[in-house]
């Protein structure tokens, strides 16, 4: 036999400047939100640093929904290729550039190269195949030293892959659901390069 539990009823907001109607979700409750938890403050000492901090987490939650609502498309594709640029790197840690004789030792900085680029082959700019480390000098100055960079990514990846990069001129849109699984898969291979990488260092 089940028992039907009663529904909690109405209170007036404890803070006199409110006075707003709720419906208690906690036994105890005498407030309607964080905001007149924080008010109620005063009279109940020991729980005006929670109040704070729920104040902060309700307000830091809010943010972030507003931020999500005003990216646009464009947006979340930067954030799809930085995680991916960063998963190539640790991918390609043992390596050295693919467009020069920089070994994987050297202390500069290191990007994320595109054998054809984002400007010219967008449907392409989250192909693995595409991407490989680089360094800083080849990729800015030299826009990929493509002349080294291609015997190089045959090497890598052998021609036939070279070969279907180069042809391939199909008509792809990343839509936004895309993007963010994108995102939220490579942070997560991120995280495992990142642990095995730290495992082998120890």
């Amino acid at each position: 036999m089940t028992i039907e539990r009663k529904p909690a009823k109405p209170k007036k907001c404890r803070v006199a400047t409110c006075r707003a109607s709720f419906v208690p979700s906690r036994m105890g409750q005498a407030v309607c939100s964080p905001a007149c938890a924080i008010l109620d403050a005063p009279k109940q000492p020991v729980n005006q640093e929670k109040a704070r901090k729920s104040l902060a987490q309700v307000e830091r939650r809010e943010i972030k929904v507003r931020k999500e609502k005003l990216k646009s498309r464009a947006d979340y594709a930067k954030e799809a290729q930085a995680i991916i640029n960063r998963y190539v790197r640790l991918r390609d840690a043992h390596l050295g550039c693919i467009s020069c004789d920089k070994p994987a030792s050297w202390s500069g900085q290191w990007h994320c190269s595109h054998f054809r680029s984002v400007g010219a082959a967008a449907h392409l700019r989250f192909n693995l195949w595409n991407m490989n480390k680089s360094c800083s000098q080849c990729n800015a100055h030299l826009s990929g030293n493509i002349m080294v960079y291609r015997p190089r990514l045959v090497e890598k990846i052998g021609a036939e892959k070279v070969d279907w990069l180069e042809c391939n001129q199909d008509l792809v849109r990343h839509e936004i659901p895309y993007l963010k699984r994108l995102k939220a898969v490579f942070a997560k291979k991120c995280r495992r390069l990142e642990g095995r990488i730290q495992c082998n260092a120890a």
